[in-house]
């Protein structure tokens, strides 16, 4: 049999697509991951990687490797993890993927608190838009809305329960360009909008008294949605155009003035994130206490 540690250095050195970001996520040497790989496929009589100087790729005998063992390697370690319920504290790493809306939006009231009470316990965060499997993903669980989730995700509520977009612009914007009364009035206005990673560019929907009306913006700019919205917020603050995004987000500008909100009462409203995870038996004792946490936090 293959020894468990040489498994889990090809598990890591592939899914990091390199032996340095392999060693830098796995905490490991990368010369002592180079080894372990070697050594795997020695005794496989098989090669599961494909080295240039630039790139490492598993081969198709790598990539089978790899899909059948993430979710076994996963069910292991929560095996071995089972015995953190016996401590005072339950120890170890929590790995979630969550948008960055929710970093910015949601973590920040749930994170300090969490880690104060869970002192061992160490987080790591992954903020992106694209949705991934959070298994072959190597995380324990993520954050999403309720139309991307799986159906065999556990789905657990966590922050606010109900949300808004909103859509806001510069007070001196609006005196120049005029204040929107129904959204068909956004058809003269500049859009500053977002592009999810998978191409795409939302629509902007409304709604009042059961009419609903989508806009397809056009405009001036456009930002990869997640690093590059802050960038959207700024460019309307200084007067290029509107902007539709989180309410949470927009609202300390509406609160200081730097932006104006528009249509208001057309601002459609959203069921919040859910935290998800895999339906297993075991679960981690890490992603356990922060389901607790989030379950006591939900209940005050």
């Amino acid at each position: 049999m293959a020894d468990l540690g040489d498994l889990n250095a090809f598990v890591a050195v592939a899914r990091a697509k390199g032996f340095r970001d392999g060693a830098r996520a796995s905490g490991a040497s990368a010369s002592g991951l180079s080894e372990a790989v070697r050594r795997l496929e020695t005794q496989l009589g098989v090669r599961l990687l494909n080295r240039t100087t630039r790139s490492v790729v598993p081969t198709e005998a790598g990539q089978r490797l790899l899909e059948r063992l993430t979710p076994a390697l996963s069910e292991v370690e929560a095996a071995l993890d089972a015995v953190n319920g016996f401590r005072d504290k339950p120890a170890g790493t929590l790995k979630l993927n969550v948008p960055v809306s929710a970093a910015r939006l949601v973590l920040p009231a749930i994170v300090p608190p969490f880690l104060a009470a869970y002192p061992d316990i160490r987080l790591e965060v992954i903020a992106e838009e694209s949705f991934v499997d959070v298994v072959a993903a190597g995380c324990d669980a993520g954050i999403r809305y309720d139309e991307r989730l799986e159906q065999d995700m556990i789905a657990v509520p966590i922050g606010p329960r109900l949300q808004r977009f909103a859509v806001g612009a510069a007070p001196a914007y609006l005196d120049e360009r005029g204040r929107p009364e129904h959204p068909r009035d956004l058809l003269h206005h500049r859009y500053l909008r977002g592009r999810f990673p998978s191409g795409a560019t939302p629509t902007w929907e409304f709604e009042r008294d059961g009419e609903v009306v989508n806009v397809e913006p056009t405009g001036p700019l456009i930002v990869s949605i997640g690093g590059a919205t802050d960038l959207l917020v700024d460019a309307a603050i200084a007067g290029t155009g509107i902007v539709a995004l989180f309410e949470d987000w927009l609202r300390p500008h509406f609160d200081s003035g730097k932006l104006e909100p528009v249509l208001e009462p057309w601002w459609q409203r959203f069921s919040g994130p859910f935290l998800y995870y895999p339906g297993r038996r075991l679960v981690p004792a890490p992603l356990r206490a922060f389901v607790d946490f989030i379950k006591a936090t939900n209940r005050s």
